[in-house]
């Protein structure tokens, strides 16, 4: 056996642009993976983020550090002992999941031995602005069933008023990516459970998130930047309500599944959610979604392009992936 394995960078234009707590973003960065064996290649796809101290660079010099283990046949199981979690061990991760599927010629499904997926709700993403812009996408994508929110400055109310306001029949997501503190979290909450909505993510930094404990959480709270991998969860139970299990984090779909199901056993309310990237990244996530409480994979519908073939999105609903794109 002699497997050939590669890193690549590529760019995605940004449709407009998408704006968090911490800053404005124009275009995608992502990392591919590749892994070829007789003919047949597998592929991953990775978003580096910068919170967590990634690079591009760094990431792709990562994956290339594992040429030689793969080549020599480097099992997914052993492949998690061997990378820390992260973006790197996540695309090469997911590149050796399709090119399981495709060695087997079956589809992700049958090697997880499960049923085949259904479509599922994704949410889709409303990106931090004033509150009357903020208002103006929310109309816009009204009649979506799920709305993600991005917040996180000192006094998000009217925001959150003006979202409610332009989009009342929606489930609403409020992501304030660390943004909050300690001193406006109760008036926030309040203003949140005022404007109906569902699910708090991350509204405090990772590590400074002790009075989650102390004080009654009025919309449930999920943790995104506060909980990485399966070893996470047990140790948040007295904080959060939910967790958002990203690939990106999990450093891969064989840790997420393994997570996903202690995140079960535990209580947790479980997001799937992704960085913004491009079906490819995507589509091993919607396999982990199913099941789920909350899908937050709208990373494809906030791009000017997308790669093809891409996942089948129609309105606020995306299927499972065709074995032509992964899996």
């Amino acid at each position: 056996m002699r497997r050939n394995l590669k890193a690549t960078k590529e760019s995605y234009p940004i449709a407009g642009s998408f704006t968090i707590s911490r800053g404005t973003r124009t275009e995608a960065h992502v990392v591919t993976c590749t892994i070829e064996e007789d003919g047949m290649v597998g592929h991953g796809e990775c978003v580096p983020y910068a919170r967590y101290g990634e690079t591009i660079e760094g990431v792709i010099a990562a994956i290339d550090a594992m040429a030689a283990p793969i080549n020599e046949g480097l099992t997914r199981g052993q492949l998690q002992h061997a990378m820390k979690a992260g973006a790197a061990r996540n695309a090469i991760d997911c590149a050796l999941w399709d090119l399981e599927c495709k060695q087997a010629n079956k589809p992700i499904h049958d090697l997880l031995e499960r049923p085949a997926q259904p479509p599922l709700i994704t949410a889709y993403t409303i990106s931090l602005g004033e509150p009357q812009v903020m208002a103006e996408q929310a109309r816009a994508n009204a009649a979506r069933p799920l709305l993600k929110v991005k917040v996180g400055t000192a006094d998000d109310v009217e925001r959150m008023k003006a979202v409610r306001q332009a989009a009342p029949g929606a489930r609403i997501i409020i992501d304030a990516n660390e943004g909050w503190t300690d001193e406006n979290i109760v008036y926030h909450l309040a203003a949140a459970r005022e404007a109906g909505v569902g699910l708090i993510e991350q509204p405090l930094p990772a590590g400074k998130d002790d009075i989650l404990r102390r004080i009654e959480r009025l919309v449930p709270v999920c943790a995104d930047e506060s909980v990485h991998s399966t070893a996470d969860l047990e140790g948040l139970r007295d904080r959060y309500d939910a967790v958002n299990i990203k690939l990106d984090k999990t450093g891969g779909l064989t840790e997420a599944l393994h997570m996903k199901v202690e995140a079960q056993r535990l209580g947790y309310v479980i997001m799937v959610g992704c960085m913004v990237g491009t079906s490819l990244a995507m589509a091993p996530a919607v396999v982990l979604a199913a099941g789920c409480d909350y899908a937050d994979l709208d990373g494809p519908l906030l791009l000017a392009r997308d790669r093809e073939p891409g996942l089948r999105y129609e309105g606020s609903l995306v299927y499972p992936p065709s074995q032509a794109l992964w899996g």
